[in-house]
């Protein structure tokens, strides 16, 4: 039981140690984030129906 309450302990000093975000960065970070997510998002649809296409014209 001891070695739980003191992971817990140490646990807690760490996370006083971390370099939170402020509000200002953490909503550029995830603007940021969602941008890239759609624009890959986009990118492998474009790809994935050229490449679908593509086979459509090979098997014809």
């Amino acid at each position: 039981m001891g070695r739980i309450v003191k992971f817990f302990r140490e646990v807690g000093r760490e996370m006083k140690k971390v370099s939170w975000p402020t509000k200002k960065e953490l909503t550029k970070y995830t603007i940021t984030v969602i941008v890239v997510v759609l624009f890959f998002t986009l990118f492998f649809t474009v790809v994935d129906l050229g490449i679908s296409e593509l086979i459509r014209l090979i098997l014809e």
